[in-house]
Formats: structure tokens, sequence, C-alpha cells
């Protein structure tokens, strides 16, 4: 037992019973004492770990340091000042950045102060004799001088020793600045070089020469530094590529020659930079994260792009936190008078990086919007219908395959509204995607320059629809890729043909894959625009190669701060000349702004019945109906006859064109003929049809 000691004795017999007792305790051992050595450690350890104490070694450390860079400033500024290395320094830059006109003028610089440099050297070899001649013929006029002085002093006064008395006097002050030099001399040899090192202390102050680790937290802390010329080329410098690396070292302090002008765009600034010769672009962009720490930002606060002219990368650093800060509502919240125009209008979406309004044409263009989870991917796509509604000219048609209300103020205003996430809503919203591939065929039949109102088919979580297991009677999948899938197709269809007929399909989905996003839907699109993503493949998938080659990112987009903020590939939308996408923050319209305009929307038509489910109605009898309207006249034209049977019954006719009412005809028997010019209807070939229908049916049933 190491913790206690144990007592053992025995007592008295016991009178009752006669025999002796023995008793044990358990005594608690005294405490080992700590030794020396241990508690000396930890005392020492407290001391050094203790945060006065970090504070006062970086202290330390930090005006050490400011005093030993100061003298180095001070000295490389002197070296500077007498030689010509700054010049050497312009020149080689000039030559690094391929401006040969700019390397002579400073070429000519340096040759002219080599010249008067030369000169002076020159002067300083006859100085010597010209001083000590000066020297001689300046103390003879001064002594001179201070005789005739005298001379006047002795005529005036009527005292001849009143001749030497300047004389003595020039000499007695001499003696007296000797006296001052010989008391102050000992006190200026140990005071100069403290003011000496006094100076070079404030130099290295003023220019923080010091390492980070030593200054002070506030000061440590360098977030939100302006971007200097210096800055950007020291962090190109240090970002591990040995040719450019190599490259600012020959051009020495003066490689900010490779950048452009430095402008502030929106919450941040933006510079050009033209690369050394042997550093290719991609090889900056794959350093993103080494170029935004060394600039003292955040991966996210730095965007790299490529812009027209060769070799040259183009960098915008935001103002550190400006990105977390929100863009403001959008005007279609607080401008209460504002309308829609689809074909001439532009959606206003949000923000560039430079602050500028983003504002995005939807006229004849397909769209996708692609996402993680939770990033706003519903609110972007839900902003521009929201803005599209106030053109009463246009009709949606809306699948929510989320199914959590995030539509529910469409209702009124949309012609078909199905919400929810089952199979059966998959199907459901397949049968409306299809309902519109009908709608198109009808409107490509038209004669040529119709024009039809724009019909918007748009699915929220469209891949719930791809990867739908289900299938239909005939054993055909609503989901997936195949040449059977039925949204698929249906899809496919739409952005075949759909366009010219102002018949568009809008899409967002979550995590593209090929899984849920077919490789053929995805590129069927012309504005893609992606949230925050996991992987550069899938930021490939979703805006494609071109845009990620050309500097698009989605995938470096935070999940859950960056949300709402898009990557956008779309001629739709002002894109900076050779950029092939912009970054756009997006305005938030929650639920209730957006029924403040659905409202809106709602009071500029004349009412809109919204369908929540596809009905498959009652079987019809075509044939039976097409007699029906024809009636009791001989003949009716088919044009009218279509008119008639899409009264009779919407659904079932409103989509047919004369090709279905000939199919009907043909196999039944009655086919139309041409009368005075025009197709027409006959009723006694529909009532012999009908007979002989029903003959057929009768003799099947005696049998």
């Amino acid at each position: 037992m190491s913790e206690h000691a144990v007592s053992l004795h025995k007592t008295t017999e016991t009178p009752d019973e006669g025999a002796s007792v023995t008793t044990l305790t358990v005594v608690p051992a005294p405490a080992k004492p700590i030794p020396l050595w241990v508690r000396s450690g930890r005392a020492v350890k407290t001391v050094v770990t203790h945060e006065t104490t970090k504070t006062v070694v970086r202290a330390a450390a930090r005006h050490g340091l400011y005093t030993v860079n100061g003298g180095r400033i001070v000295a490389r500024r002197t070296w500077d000042g007498k030689t010509g290395a700054r010049y050497e320094r312009m020149l080689r830059a000039a030559e690094a950045a391929g401006n040969y006109e700019v390397a002579e003028e400073w070429e000519e610089r340096l040759q002219r102060f080599r010249e008067a440099r030369h000169r002076r050297r020159m002067d300083l070899l006859h100085s010597p004799v010209d001083v000590a001649k000066g020297v001689g013929v300046g103390v003879g006029m001064s002594i001179g001088v201070l005789v005739a002085l005298g001379v006047v002093m002795a005529i005036n006064n009527h005292d001849v020793t009143d001749v030497i008395t300047p004389l003595s006097a020039t000499i007695e002050f001499i003696g007296l600045l000797i006296r001052i030099v010989q008391v102050v001399w000992p006190y200026a040899v140990v005071l100069g070089p403290l003011f000496a090192l006094l100076g070079m202390w404030a130099v290295g102050s003023k220019q923080q020469a010091a390492p980070a680790w030593v200054m002070p937290a506030g000061v440590r802390n360098s977030e939100g530094e302006p971007i200097t010329p210096s800055i950007v080329v020291k962090a190109l410098r240090d970002l591990g590529i040995p040719a450019m690396r190599n490259a600012i070292k020959e051009m020495g302090d003066a490689g900010a020659a490779m950048l452009g002008p430095i402008r502030i765009a929106g919450c941040g600034v933006e510079v050009d930079v033209t690369l050394p010769s042997g550093v290719s672009t991609n090889e900056v962009q794959q350093r993103r994260r080494k170029l935004a720490e060394n600039l003292t930002r955040h991966e996210h606060e730095v965007f790299i792009t490529i812009p027209q002219a060769a070799r040259t990368v183009r960098l915008w650093v935001a103002d550190s936190g400006a990105l977390d800060e929100p863009i403001g509502p959008s005007p279609l919240v607080t401008d209460e008078t504002m309308t829609a125009d689809y074909a001439k209008g532009r959606a206003p979406w949000g923000q560039d990086l430079r602050g500028d309004a983003a504002a995005l044409s939807l006229y004849q263009r397909h769209l996708l919007i692609t996402g993680l989870s939770n990033q706003g991917k519903t609110v972007a796509l839900r902003s521009l219908a929201l803005w599209l509604a106030l053109d009463k000219s246009v009709q949606f048609l809306i699948g929510d395959l989320k199914g959590v209300g995030d539509w529910k103020m469409f209702m009124g205003l949309a012609t078909t509204l199905i919400q929810g996430p089952t199979d059966e809503h998959v199907i459901q919203v397949t049968e409306m995607v299809e309902g519109a591939v009908d709608e198109m065929n009808r409107r490509l039949m038209a004669p040529p320059g119709t024009q039809f109102p724009p019909l918007i088919v748009l699915v929220d979580e469209a891949q719930v629809a791809f990867m739908c297991p289900a299938k239909d009677d005939e054993k055909r999948p609503y989901g997936g890729s195949k040449a059977n899938s039925r949204y698929f197709m249906a899809v496919r269809k739409i952005h075949n043909q759909g366009r010219v007929v102002n018949v568009l399909m809008w899409q967002g989905t979550q995590d593209p894959t090929n899984e849920n996003l077919p490789k053929l839907v995805r590129e069927g699109a012309h504005t893609r625009a992606s949230l925050a993503l996991g992987t550069e493949s899938q930021a490939r998938m979703a805006l494609g190669d071109k845009a990620v080659d050309g500097g698009a990112a989605p995938n470096l987009l935070r999940p859950g701060l960056d949300r709402g903020t898009l990557v956008v590939a779309s001629d739709g939308i002002a894109i900076p000349a050779g950029q092939a996408s912009i970054t756009v923050r997006t305005h938030y319209v929650d639920d209730e702004g957006a029924v403040a305009i659905t409202d809106r929307a709602k009071a500029m038509r004349d009412g809109v019945t919204t369908l929540t489910v596809i009905e498959r109605g009652e079987e019809r009898d075509p044939l039976a109906d097409i007699a029906h309207v024809v009636g009791d006249a001989s003949r009716v034209r088919t044009k009218d006859v279509l008119k008639r049977l899409a009264v009779l019954n919407e659904d079932a006719y409103g989509g047919w064109s004369f090709i279905d009412l000939k199919r009907v005809l043909d196999d039944a028997g009655a086919e139309p003929y041409k009368s005075d010019g025009v197709m027409v209807v006959s009723r006694d070939r529909l009532t012999a049809a009908l007979a002989h229908r029903d003959d057929d049916g009768s003799a099947s049933a005696a049998g």
C-alpha cells in the first residue's frame, strides 16, 4: 500500500468471550515531499509561458530588430544616394519587363550620374591646393581687416594699444571655442552613437521593420492593410515559383514594373500582372491560397482571372472582411413601381465584386443553377422568376421537388405549381414538362413570324427527377439519362427547339454529377451559374471547362459563409473582356418580400387558375367529340373544328393540331377534304364512320 501505512496491534482479552482481539488500523502515510528540481521546473515553466513574459520578450526583440533593420535601411539609402545602384535596378526591371524604351532612359540617367560623379572626383584632386590658397588669402585678408579696424580704434581713442585689440579679441574667441569643444567632446563621443542608434530605431519603427511574431497584437494582425505595389511583388515573389522569384530578384525592388495600375474596384482593388518569361498563368492560379495569404487576405478574398492580354493575370483583392458584409435589398423590394420586360429588360440579380449592379438578360435563354444544399440556390432562382413575373405576358409552369413552400407565393400566378419530393410528384412534374413539349410542338407548327408569349418551365431540385426510379405502364423510367427516360427526353426536346418559340427550361439542382445532372442537360443551358461546390470536377460540370480554365472557381467559395454568391457563365450578363465568367453576390429576397412582389404581379393580370396536379382526366372518344362539334352542319372547316374541340375540353384537345385531327379522321375512314380551297370535315362521313364502328362493335359483341 503506497498511499497508506498499516498499523497492527493486539488488545486485551474480553471477559465475556475469553479471547484477544486484534485491531487493524489504516493510517494515512505522510505525503512525500516534491523534489526541489520539480518545483523549480514548474516555476520556470510558469514564468516562461506567462503572457507578460511573452510580451516583454516580443517587445525586446521588436525594438532590437527596429534598430538593426533601421540601420540596414539607412545604409541602403546612403548607398543608393552615393552610387548608381538605384539606376541599375530600374534598368534591370525595365529590361525584364521588355520595356526597352524605359530601359534606355534609365541607362541615360545612369550615364549622367556617373559623369557628374567623375567630375566631382576630379575636382577633389585640385581642391587641396585651392583650399590652401583660399585659406591663406582668407586669413591674410582677415588679419588685414582686423589690423585696419584696430588702427581706426587707436586713432579714435588716442591709444596706440588699440591697434591689436580686434586681433586679440578674435584669438580669445577662437580659444573659447576650443575650450568648449574640449569640454563637450567626451560627452559627444558617448552620446553621438546613442543618437545614431536612436535615429536607426526611429527609421525601423516607422517602416515596421520587424517580423510579424514580435509585433503587438493589434499590429501583428495585418489583415486589411492596403495593397501596394511592393506588397503585390513580394506576394508573387514568395509564391514558390522559381522562375518568378529569379526574375523578380533580377529586377530588384523595382519588380513593380510588371504591375499595371492598382485600381479601386468595388469593395477591393484590381491589378493586372504581366508575368515574367517562363511563368504561366495557371501556375499562379494554382497557388491562389498562398497568394491570398501573402497578401494578408483569406483565400475567398482573392480572385484570379485571365484577361485578354497574353501572359497576364488579373488579381482582384477584397478589402479584408468586405465580402462578409450584406449588399443591401433587391430593387424588386425597394421599388414598388418596377416592371419587367422579357425581351429587352434585365433582371436585377445582385452586385459583382466591383460593386456594380449585376443584371441578367433572360430572353430566350435556358437556365441552370447548381450548388450545394442550403447555399441560396432557390432564392437566386426565385429572384429571377419574381422579376419576370412583373411582365404580365410571361407564363409559368413550376415544379418544386423540395416541397417546403419556397414557391407557394406563385399560387394564382403560375399555370401549374406542383410541390413535393415523392416519386408521384416527379411523375406529375414529368407530365408537366411533357405538356410544355406539346405546347412547343404546337407553336412550331404555326406560320413563320408568329409571336408567342414566354413560357417558363421551372423545376427546382431537378436532381430528384433525374434520380427517380419510378416507371410508367410501358416500363419507361421517369428518371435517368437514357433515351427512354421521360423527364430527360422532355428536357432535351425543350433545349433543342424551345428557345425559338419562347419555351424555356429553368432548372435548379444540387451537387452536379453525371448521375443527377446528365451532360447533355448541363450543356443545353445558355446561362449556367453555380454557388459553392465541393470539388473542381463539380465546378467543371456546373460551368464547363472553358469557364473553369478561365478562372471560375465555385469550389473555392465557402459553404455557408458565401451563401448567395454565384459564379455565372452567360452571354446574358456583362462580363469583363477576356473573362469567361463573373462572380455575383445576389440580393436576398425573403418570403415576405416575395409575396409582396407576386401580389403586384397578380394585380397586373386578369387572374390565373393554378393547377396543383396534372389531371389525367376521363377517357375521351375523339371521333364522337368531332361529330358533336360538327353538329348539324353538312361540313365544317378543320380550323373551326379544332377551335370547337378546344372549347369542349381544353385539357384533351387544347394542344391539337391539324395533324392530330387528320390522324383520327383517317383512322376512322372520315378523311377531311378540300372544298372551295379549304379543308373541311364532312358530317356524312362522320356519321358513316360512327355507324360502321358501332356495327363492328355490335358484331364483335354478338360473336
